[in-house]
């Protein structure tokens, strides 16, 4: 297993994303807590455990997997001042081979949010996962009525693509969702993409 120190680390202008650690679950689960309300019309449901330091570790190791088999890449968001954890950014369901593609999720606190720092991070995270995994698409969801996930989606240059129905349990029921996707090369609505 790689040490801490070679794993990826994404610095922006004011945060630096990396791996969770075992010490960030006091934070992370602070914060979420703090941020329940805020965040559960827009996920799936919390289980019993969610807060746990138990289920945190299995966060953790799940991470250090993810990341290194190149499936996924889970990162807490940190803020460079005073490193306080002010949210979380993961890029999953990278797919190889002809997709060279992945889903981006997100979340931020309660308290951080309309401060630009989920906008900052996406960027981050898309010019790292184009520049240095060699991605060529990321895709992301959102509710249609999430219309802070939307607009920061469209604020960072993904574009609307549609409407996937009943695509995830969100607070306990199936949602319809709406489709964003970011390309590093931007061939939608070409018509002389070449031959098939």
């Amino acid at each position: 297993m790689l040490g801490l120190a070679r794993r990826v680390r994404i610095e922006t202008e004011r945060m630096t994303l990396r791996l969770p650690i075992h010490d960030d679950w006091r934070q992370w689960s602070a914060l979420r807590g703090e941020s329940e309300g805020f965040l559960k019309p827009w996920e799936p449901v919390w289980s019993d455990q969610h807060l746990s330091r138990r289920s945190f570790s299995g966060r953790v190791y799940w991470a250090r997997r993810a990341e290194a088999q190149g499936s996924a890449l889970p990162l807490v968001m940190l803020r460079r001042e005073d490193q306080r954890i002010v949210g979380s950014i993961t890029l999953d369901n990278i797919r190889r081979g002809p997709a060279q593609t992945g889903t981006l999720g997100y979340w931020v606190g309660e308290a951080y949010a309309r401060q630009g720092l989920m906008r900052e991070a996406i960027l981050g995270v898309v010019h790292h996962a184009f520049t240095r995994m060699d991605l060529s698409r990321i895709e992301a969801a959102c509710l249609p009525e999430n219309l802070a996930s939307r607009g920061v989606l469209e604020k960072t240059g993904f574009k609307y693509e549609g409407v996937a129905q009943a695509y995830l349990q969100i607070n306990g029921r199936w949602r319809n969702h709406v489709l964003y996707a970011s390309l590093r090369a931007d061939r939608r609505g070409r018509t002389d993409v070449g031959p098939a």
